[in-house]
């Protein structure tokens, strides 16, 4: 596209210039001639837009003469980022903006019974006290994602206050007995239940036949906890509803869906609803739901319903955030290999327990072990006898997309496992990968980032990140080097970490990550996204967990759901971008998954203490 918007550009300007368009050249926004006269873009696409397409696809530029793909460029506005100027949508402000929190159900699916608002509106600037009205459990979820009370005031503080003030009785939750034991127990049940339970997700071979003829047998179990995706910016929304439009501001990922939202409760047509989009203080999935947004346009009708179409502004708190989010699923792998008298992987099975992602969707629905497996990721296809089963959760918990959903969820266990095959056979890790991946070739990937993927580029990425760590050698005292590798959305992964671990304390020495993306466009971009990445991945895995008990969540802020610290932190993450010419894809969330196994990978090395649940937490501090 681009290049055939240069060359009607090229076109328009010749008749201008009369000159032939090969004779001109295009530079920094001009189309140039050979004399140096110059005309601008934005003087010639008025009479470019009336010109026929050409008929035969105009030809690329060539790589020598790029000036912008592969060239380290910087953030446009990271000085106002790092000095406080740059706008988020938490800073959006109107002249007479009110403003409102929400007391949202405690429990999963809880009902309001009844208020009492009396002292809430004696605070000092407390304006309206609003029901929030949510879908009923098990109904499609598109508006709020809990029933609630808002409170609008005049300032944060005075509608915070409020909050607290106010009676809620609550009605009885349908999911009150909920708890992570409970989840543990019943993923436990299922695991052990007969195969014909479970939804058959793949099939290849013939592995009952695998597993009689095999001379050992391997299996074990990983653990995935629910997750919060506690964005540095919480969910926030400046709405003005009047009769016949609306202005929203706020940092979204899925305005379109926005703009649904609003008018199914205002009425308002969409053409009249205004968004204006302000940078966004972290996304990760969690602004694909426009659930705050709804809330946002149901305070801002019901102060209009009351004759005072004012603006709004609805904040959520940290608590709000973490205890009131689209968790990434909960779930718990099991794993199974066979292998013959050579140690030849023969067989494998991944039998899968977990709460769907697909949580309660208003269009078609998608199968719920989406998000949970990937039919095509690695090894599959690479093994002749291979089965992958599903078996649901019944969860009262949201859920949603989290970084790179499905991989995250799934690349722990695979390549956890690998490792653990390696060191029952006593074979090298790496070794072990690179023969499955065996000679490079494309294989089909119909999912996102498909329609192939390439074992040769895995395999190289997997390679390059063990000689950039120095794989092989013996590494310093108590220390170990672990190693994972992931294909995400098309992009290529490998980490290769340095740890040690003594008195249960993990340390990450060094970590490397090497991606293959294809051809980079900002390499400094995509450093920034890989070194982001990893540290995200590392503290996930150490750390992060949200747990539930009598069907509420029992984390609320940062001091019990608790982000890495820069203590804790590798003092450089390696990152090695691969020279390519292939197809460019995203950087944004290849670093995570291989991660996570790449450190418990290399704890296991260092401390010979295997991790199969995260997070890790104290579980080192209580064995060594």
């Amino acid at each position: 596209a681009g290049a055939t918007a240069r060359w009607l550009l090229l076109v328009a300007a010749s008749a201008q210039l009369d000159l032939p368009a090969g004779q001109l050249r295009t530079e920094s926004g001009m189309v140039i001639a050979p004399d140096g006269r110059k005309l601008g873009y934005g003087d010639l696409v008025e009479t470019a837009a009336k010109l026929d397409l050409p008929k035969e696809p105009r030809a690329l530029k060539k790589p020598a003469d790029y000036k912008i793909i592969g060239k380290p460029t910087r953030v446009v506005d990271a000085r106002e980022i790092v000095t406080g100027q740059a706008q988020f949508g938490i800073d959006a402000y109107r002249a007479d903006t009110l403003f409102a929190v929400i007391a949202r159900s405690p429990q999963l699916d809880g009902e309001v019974d009844t208020i009492d608002d009396g002292e809430a509106k004696k605070i000092a600037g407390v304006k309206q006290i609003v029901p929030i009205v949510g879908a009923k459990p098990g109904e499609p979820l598109s508006g709020p994602i809990a029933h609630g009370v808002a409170v609008v005031a005049t300032s944060t503080w005075a509608a915070m206050k409020g909050r607290e003030k106010l009676k809620i009785e609550w009605k009885p939750s349908p999911w009150a007995n909920e708890s992570t034991d409970a989840l543990h127990r019943r993923a436990d049940e299922l695991l052990r239940a007969p195969i014909a339970q479970a939804t058959q997700v793949r099939s290849d071979g013939d592995l009952a036949k695998a597993r009689k003829a095999a001379k050992k047998t391997l299996e074990q179990r990983y653990t995935m906890p629910f997750l919060a995706h506690a964005t540095m910016e919480p969910q926030n929304a400046l709405i003005h509803v009047e009769k016949d439009k609306v202005l929203l501001i706020a940092s979204l990922q899925v305005p379109d869906g926005a703009s649904t939202v609003i008018h199914s409760i205002t009425g308002v047509a969409r053409d009249k609803i205004e968004i204006r989009m302000q940078r966004a203080g972290g996304g990760f999935g969690r602004r694909l739901k426009n659930d705050f947004v709804a809330e946002a346009a149901l305070i801002g009708k019901a102060l209009l319903d009351k004759n005072e179409p004012k603006p709004v502004k609805l904040i959520w708190t940290r608590d709000d955030d973490i205890q009131h989010d689209f968790y990434r699923p909960f779930g718990v792998h099991q794993l199974t290999a066979t292998l013959d008298r050579k140690n030849e992987v023969t067989g494998w099975a991944q039998r899968t327990a977990a709460t769907p992602n697909n949580y309660r969707p208003v269009n078609a629905k998608r199968p719920a072990w989406s998000s949970c497996m990937e039919p095509e990721d690695f090894p599959a296809i690479l093994i002749a006898n291979f089965e992958m089963h599903f078996h649901a959760l019944d969860s009262g918990m949201p859920r949603g997309a989290w970084r790179a959903p499905v991989h995250t969820f799934n690349a722990f266990a695979v390549e956890s496992f690998l490792d653990e095959i390696a060191h029952e056979t006593k074979q090298d890790p790496l070794k072990l990968r690179l023969k499955l991946l065996g000679e490079p070739r494309a294989l089909p990937y119909k999912a996102h980032g498909g329609p192939t993927f390439d074992t040769g580029r895995m395999a190289s990425v997997l390679t390059l990140a063990a000689e950039k760590i120095g794989w092989g050698r013996k590494p310093d005292k108590d220390h170990g080097i672990g190693l994972a590798g992931h294909f995400t959305f098309g992009g290529y992964a490998a980490h290769a970490l340095e740890v040690s671990a003594i008195d249960g304390n993990v340390v990450v020495h060094r970590a490397v990550c090497v991606l293959d993306i294809g051809r980079v466009i900002n390499p400094l971009g995509a450093e920034a996204q890989a070194m982001g990445a990893t540290i995200d991945g590392i503290s996930t895995a150490l750390n992060l967990a949200v747990t539930i008990k009598d069907g509420k969540v029992q984390q609320s802020n940062f001091g019990d759901y608790p982000l890495l610290r820069m203590a804790q932190a590798p003092l450089d993450v390696e990152v090695t971008l691969v020279e390519s010419q292939a197809v460019p894809y995203g950087a944004g969330e290849m670093g995570i998954p291989s991660a996570l196994p790449a450190l418990t990978n290399a704890i296991f090395a260092a401390t010979g203490y295997r991790i199969r649940e995260l997070p890790i937490g104290d579980q080192l501090r209580r064995i060594l």
